[in-house]
């Protein structure tokens, strides 16, 4: 399909005329993230409770995560294919229902095996989402508004995080940890009807102003570019230094949603009834610095930067942020840890905006979809594999001074591995 010409002073119209049809989409992807988000955090919530009513233990516990992980992992594989080819409003609709159904059958899991497979399935479910909403954020957004789009609708994911502490432990509290789960995962189906009555792909969106559309597809056609296996990503060196990036950083992310009820348990004696302040404290700056991170390169570019040196050195600015996380094995005030983790959490989703953006920095329209399922396998993989490593580490310590090391270190050493596969962001050139 022909994509709409550029029309000379399209730059110049005024903001009302324009119209704002695209930031519906992204409040769409906002939402639909955090539910995403929501649904994976209420085991970490319930973790306390779960180990003295089923007798879970860290090991048990790590395995869980470790089987969401492994489906997160050949599930965003196949997603970002999937929604490749079906294109963004059925596969979304598809892969929505399946976390819907999969978040609300973990209320039947009474066992460490049967919530081993309950995580198994959300996780497959729950890998779609961010391929899809990547691409469409790269369907919808020209290149300039991608990272802010992407941070806006990434900041979802911290919603997610806080509306969990504050509806698990209510409802836990007042109808059993059973109702917990069939509470949460019940949002997706409103989305469901929502997405459909209301999405199109911006050529066939019905209230779409002309100004709009040129405005969305300001650079050239040639960006959609050709349909290629995902094998064939494989051979650039770009996918590796985006994959790379994601399998160091991404299970820091992962550690901090599914152990940082945990450990304020643990390390403050905090129950069910006191977790909430925290979490709801750290996620709540977390959003602050996806919003932030999208709007970084901002700033950089009025400093004399490419639009790709710009997004640089924001991911470098988010990754020495993360530095004072190492000194959380040595805090004992509960506010303090609250502070560090607040910056760190912040860091990382300023961080992720960005690196997210990178992805349709480099490819093509027609290939982002799938870079960010193969990047997000990999991130996917690393979480498994620190997930396996911290359930064994608290099981023997119950010290969790060396996992804070890790996620001091993971940003920079990712910042220089990106770097070095894919020096200046350099785009692809894919031919059918």
């Amino acid at each position: 399909m022909a994509l709409a010409p550029r029309v000379q002073g399209d730059e110049e119209q005024p903001l009302a005329r324009m119209g704002r049809v695209r930031w519906t989409i992204c409040a769409m992807l906002f939402a639909a993230t955090s539910i995403n988000y929501m649904d994976r955090q209420v085991i970490s919530i319930l973790k306390p409770t779960l180990e003295h009513s089923i007798g879970m233990t860290e090991i048990d516990y790590g395995y869980i995560v470790d089987a969401f992980q492994v489906a997160y992992a050949v599930g965003l594989l196949a997603a970002g294919r999937f929604v490749d080819k079906v294109g963004t409003r059925i596969g979304y609709m598809a892969i929505m229902a399946v976390w819907s159904l999969s978040a609300m059958g973990h209320a039947l899991a009474n066992t460490v095996i049967e919530f081993a497979v309950a995580r198994f399935s959300l996780g497959l479910g729950e890998s779609g989402n961010f391929p899809a909403a990547i691409k469409t954020i790269a369907e919808w957004f020209p290149q300039s508004e991608r990272s802010l789009a992407t941070g806006l609708f990434n900041s979802g994911a911290n919603l997610g995080a806080i509306l969990a502490p504050v509806i698990v432990p209510w409802v836990t509290l007042r109808y059993g940890w059973h109702a917990a789960f069939l509470v949460t995962g019940g949002f997706s189906a409103l989305w469901i009807v929502w997405w459909w009555r209301n999405y199109r792909k911006p050529t066939d969106h019905p209230t779409l102003t002309g100004i709009e559309l040129r405005h969305i597809y300001r650079e050239a056609a040639t960006q959609m570019g050709p349909s290629v296996p995902w094998v064939r990503l494989l051979g650039h060196r770009q996918t590796w230094g985006y994959s790379f990036a994601k399998f160091l950083t991404d299970p820091i992310w992962w550690f901090y949603l599914f152990w940082l009820p945990s450990y304020f348990s643990a390390r403050f004696h905090l129950d069910l009834s006191h977790l909430g302040l925290p979490l709801i404290l750290v996620y709540n700056a977390s959003a602050v610095g996806s919003i932030g991170g999208g709007w970084l390169p901002a700033p950089f570019r009025r400093l004399g930067l490419s639009q790709v040196h710009a997004r640089l050195a924001a991911m470098l600015l988010c990754a020495c942020a993360v530095l004072p996380i190492f000194a959380m094995g040595s805090v004992t005030s509960e506010w303090m840890a609250i502070m560090l983790l607040s910056v760190a959490a912040a860091a990382h989703q300023g961080w992720s905006a960005n690196l997210y953006t990178t992805a349709s920095d480099m490819f093509p329209r027609s290939a982002v979809g799938s870079v960010t399922g193969i990047g997000g396998m990999a991130g996917a993989v690393g979480g498994a594999m620190l997930a396996y490593y911290a359930g064994h580490i608290l099981q023997l310590t119950h010290s969790y001074t060396s996992l804070f090391a890790i996620a001091g270190g993971a940003y920079l050493t990712a910042w220089v591995v990106l770097q070095l596969f894919a020096p200046g962001l350099k785009e692809v050139e894919l031919t059918a």
